[in-house]
Order: C-alpha cells, then structure tokens, then sequence
C-alpha cells in the first residue's frame, strides 16, 4: 500500500488536471446596475460530441484515512464539481501512463473552490470529507460510452 498526503488545491498544482474554480481578485466586470461583480470564463469545459448537462449530485462523506483503489476517466468531455455546501472534498488525479493512470496526487479542496476535471483525465470519484456534500456537475451528456475505470491492484492511502 502506497500513502498519498492531501495538498492545498491550488490553480497551479491543478493546472496539469484542469481548472480550480474561484472567486480571486478583481471582478472582470461589474454588472447589474452596478451590484455584481463577473469573474468571467474561470473553466475550459468541453462536451465534445455531446451537449452540456447540468446534474445535482448527493454525496456520502468520506474519512480519513481515505483509500483510493478506483479512478475513472471521461473521454467525451470535461466535468465541473461546483459544491452547494461548505464541505471540503478530496481530489485525486492522476496522469495517463499508457491508457492507465500514473501516481496520483490528491488534493483537498477549501469552501469557495470548485473543479473542472479536463476530458479524458483520470481521476478519482467524488469524496465529500468528514460530511455528506451536494455538487452540481456540468459534464458531458450523450448516448456515447464515456466512462472508463481502472481499480488498481496495489491500493493507495490518502492521509494528511
């Protein structure tokens, strides 16, 4: 068993994923009479041959230590997880090493921050930490296969 340690989510550390999801600075433009700011165009979210779908999902909490024995991908299109709670999630990604994933690294989201996993990225299912978490996700919507899993055979332990 390998342990993996959570690391701030950070647009930086993310960046090779996809996009981290926040309000940061300086609305790009204010709008509504003056009375919101718009942080404008914070993901690349991507349908490919299907259509954006919004879906509310509801989310058993997770502990830590966290195991991580399973990671999926999506080769049709991208998936944005914007939580309605305050609950702070864990996020394992991983690079692609030959049509499976290599090392992941997991990270643990703060309140105010949301995700937009890249298409065909592997990554590890939604993980609410130390309290059940609602999300709407945006993703890909088609009759298309677009879900690949891979369970690993020498499982991983997430901790602090």
């Amino acid at each position: 068993m390998t342990t993996l340690h959570l690391q701030p989510l950070t647009a930086a550390a993310f960046a090779p994923f996809g996009d981290v999801i926040e309000v940061a600075g300086e609305a790009d433009k204010i709008i509504n009479q003056g009375m919101c700011g718009r942080h404008h165009d914070l993901a690349a979210l991507d349908f490919g041959p299907g259509r954006a779908g919004i879906s509310l999902f509801d989310a058993k909490a997770r502990s830590l230590p966290y195991t991580l024995d399973l990671m999926e991908r999506h080769p049709l299109g991208s998936q944005a997880f914007i939580p309605l709670d305050s609950v702070p999630m864990i996020v394992t990604v991983a690079p692609d090493a030959d049509g499976q994933p290599g090392t992941p690294q997991a990270f643990l989201s703060q309140p105010g921050q949301s995700i937009n996993i890249h298409r065909n990225v592997w990554h590890g299912v939604l993980a609410p930490l130390g309290a059940a978490g609602r999300y709407v996700v945006i993703d890909h919507i088609s009759d298309l296969p677009n879900l690949e899993e891979h369970w690993f055979e020498e499982i991983y332990t997430i901790q602090n």
